[in-house]
């Protein structure tokens, strides 16, 4: 395991490049995000997602999100209206998990078999650039049900050093969990209450 710190707003392109090598070859990384830290894999290296599932001693039957780059990224792995799009181009980037109905290109282990998918694209450059290639998963950084780690050395103490690499940016500027949305009903269902919640009301009341 690994320990590299990155710049939080301005991501050293070098080092990105060292952990997106990691992702493609099928490794973990513990990585910021806009909220807390998360634990990402290339979705589509099932044993990467597996470890994910055995690192944070979660059970199979509950899905995993995904982390995307871009807005535009999202029509590659899930299904979305018109009037979907619209909110989500208001509220995107920034601190939420859409649930959308998932696309047939997205292997369901990371759904646990249903139709549904959770979307992020946080407000971190850093998140946003280890996706840019593939989706990543997106699941807090420490054991079911254990608090979400705030920074790298909390995501540590709680996974060891079974992640093959862990990213230090400092402390996350929300250290909430996101908000989390059903946009699969009309109209859309709060389904967590997190992150950015003030603002999401202005758009899906």
């Amino acid at each position: 395991m690994k320990i590299v710190k990155i710049h939080a707003e301005s991501p050293e392109k070098e080092k990105i490049e060292i952990v997106l090598e990691i992702l493609r070859q099928g490794g973990t990384v513990v990585y910021p995000t806009d909220t807390v830290y998360g634990l990402g894999a290339n979705i589509f290296k099932e044993k990467a997602v597996l470890n994910v599932y055995l690192m944070k001693e979660r059970i199979l039957d509950k899905p995993v999100s995904v982390c995307l780059s871009q807005i535009g990224d999202i029509e590659k792995i899930a299904h979305m209206d018109p009037s979907v799009e619209d909110i989500v181009s208001k509220i995107l980037p920034g601190p939420y998990t859409l649930i959308l109905e998932r696309k047939k290109t997205v292997p369901s282990q990371i759904t646990a078999g249903t139709d549904k998918i959770g979307v992020r694209i946080p407000d971190n450059t850093i998140c946003r650039e280890l996706s840019r290639e593939f989706p990543i998963t997106t699941t807090s950084a420490n054991i079911s049900g254990h608090p979400s780690p705030k920074t790298a050395k909390e995501a540590h103490k709680e996974l060891d050093d079974y992640p093959d690499i862990i990213i230090d940016s400092g402390p996350c500027k929300g250290g909430i969990s996101s908000t989390v949305v059903d946009f699969t009903f009309t109209p859309p269902r709060i389904l967590r209450e997190g992150a950015g919640m003030g603002r999401l009301l202005r758009f899906v009341e």
